[in-house]
């Protein structure tokens, strides 16, 4: 049985994620929500989640004694970042100018206020705050059985800006198309929120237990 794990390092919509999971996981794994660097450790998967601003969050992540544990995870075992968890995989944010892992070359940066219009003119308003179309730009085994354009739920002010397009595995349009998701070898990071997402967000989580990068 794999052992998935949802770090808990204070910042995260712990609970949420985690009934996610169990919904979806049976009798092929079990998951813990779980703040020991032991346990995360011993995982033989992780999901980092988070919500707030990015700088808040790898306050915590570096107060709480779990950074260099999930910086090991990043490059030994499948990992799944969520919202801010996909934010802090960046070099930096310009939300309080924060640092991140720099495990992927580029920036989080503001929808730019020159952009936030829609096609009749009205303006759009920041945060993004709801449902949206999430289009695939590359094949993936955790985007198996989930329609290409299908709807997810999204509340961020902030996005990715890759500098390697390569990793880009989703993209979504809000006055201008950004990154929803990125994929490299071990990892899969998503801007929505699977856990908000209804079937489609349940069946990502599924196939992520099930993946074997």
């Amino acid at each position: 049985m794999k052992k998935v794990v949802v770090v808990d390092y204070g910042s995260g919509n712990l609970r949420s994620v985690s009934k996610a999971l169990e919904a979806v996981a049976g009798s092929d794994a079990s998951v813990a929500v779980s703040s020991d660097p032991a346990a995360v450790r011993a995982a033989d998967r992780i999901v980092l989640p988070g919500q707030g601003a990015m700088a808040d969050c790898m306050h915590h992540l570096l107060d709480s004694g779990l950074a260099d544990v999930v910086r090991d995870a990043l490059v030994n075992k499948p990992v799944f970042a969520v919202c801010i968890g996909l934010q802090m995989l960046f070099e930096e944010s310009e939300e309080g100018d924060a640092k991140g892992f720099g495990f992927f070359r580029g920036r989080v940066i503001r929808f730019p206020a020159s952009a936030m219009r829609t096609a009749d003119g009205s303006r759009l308003k920041v945060p993004e705050m709801g449902w949206n179309r999430v289009y695939q730009t590359q094949p993936h085994p955790v985007w198996a059985g989930v329609e290409n354009g299908a709807w997810f739920y999204l509340v961020h002010s902030y996005f990715a800006a890759p500098e390697d397009m390569s990793i880009v595995a989703g993209m979504t349009s809000y006055g201008l198309p950004y990154t929803s998701a990125v994929a490299r070898d071990n990892i899969f990071a998503t801007q929505f929120h699977p856990e908000k997402s209804a079937a489609d967000g349940l069946k990502l989580y599924a196939n992520f237990i099930h993946w074997n990068p």
